[in-house]
């Protein structure tokens, strides 16, 4: 967190709490109360003070003030960038990412990732780009059929290979029911 936001705490320690007005959206957008946040300096300033509490929920430290966020899937959004050199994972707030501990798809087709941060989302236009990753067991990307099997529910296993993302690590991917995420991976998507 920012070193204003840690010296407001301190000096203001009971502050009430915000709930219902900032979001967060599938995408990875900022709302305020249903509104975008646009301007990129104030979506930086709740990035960097962004953090889940002890009970599952996250939240916005805003000086003094926890505003709780409203997560529409999960906590965290993962963007897949690459260029020439390299391919990289960060979260919606910018901060970098390192290691995949983990992969599933969902009940509706969703691709979601646990990396060193934690447990997110792919954002919907990187996961074709994620799924380069896919490997069968023997190490060979798998053809439509192979995934197409996969996603019926048979078919080969299917691995993420992390350095094809420039991540460390490899993992099995899974499949997850959506609505089971929340209470397996430990967060609130309204909290109150």
């Amino acid at each position: 967190m920012d070193l204003s936001v840690i010296a407001a705490i301190a000096k203001w320690p009971n502050v009430p709490a915000v709930f219902g007005w900032l979001s967060l959206t599938a995408r990875g957008e900022w709302r305020l109360r249903g509104e975008p946040i646009r301007n990129a300096a104030i979506c930086g300033f709740i990035g960097r003070n962004y953090a889940g509490d002890d009970r599952g929920r996250w939240f916005f430290q805003n000086g003094p003030q926890r505003v709780y966020v409203a997560l529409e899937v999960a906590p965290w959004i993962w963007r897949i960038g690459s260029d020439a050199a390299r391919t990289e994972v960060c979260a919606h707030t910018g901060a970098s990412v390192t290691r995949l501990d983990g992969a599933w798809v969902d009940d509706v087709g969703r691709l979601f990732l646990r990396t060193d941060l934690g447990f997110g989302l792919v954002d919907s236009a990187d996961t074709a780009r994620a799924c380069a990753a896919l490997r069968t067991l023997d190490g060979r990307l798998p053809d439509d059929a192979e995934l197409e099997s996969w996603l019926a529910g048979r078919g080969p296993l299917l691995c993420m290979r992390g350095d094809a993302l420039g991540l460390q690590g490899e993992v099995e991917l899974e499949r997850l029911q959506a609505d089971a995420a929340t209470e397996i991976f430990g967060y609130v998507l309204q909290p109150a």
